[in-house]
């Protein structure tokens, strides 16, 4: 089966890997390609960060961030890990770049 699948990049705070992980199955099943994070710096990945100096961190840091925008470019909407209503500042900026670019904004949890 050949088609057009809808882009959906997932954004949140990573936090969430569980939420992250069951919003990427059930949208791929509803026929998405689902762009996710890299890495899970804040619930799992934390061996990452361990031996950078502050100045590789803030870069690196940096770089995902920007990463993240071009995965919001790449889709047609973004879905947002929203758990008990969280959203950070990296989130809502990545909402407002979404928004900017006429992507289509849906949430896990009502807002």
């Amino acid at each position: 089966m050949e088609g057009k699948y809808p882009v959906v990049t997932l954004c949140g705070s990573t936090r969430f890997k569980e939420q992250f992980m069951e919003a990427q199955k059930r949208l791929t099943l509803e026929g998405n390609i689902v762009i996710s994070v890299g890495l899970f710096g804040h619930s799992g990945d934390q061996e990452v960060w361990e031996n950078m100096d502050e100045g590789t961190l803030t870069k690196t840091k940096e770089m995902l961030d920007d990463m993240h925008k071009r995965k919001i470019d790449m889709a047609d909407e973004i879905f947002v890990i929203n758990v008990n209503g969280y959203i950070g500042d990296s989130t809502c900026s990545e909402i407002e770049y979404a928004k900017a670019h006429g992507k289509k904004v849906r949430y896990l949890e009502k807002i």
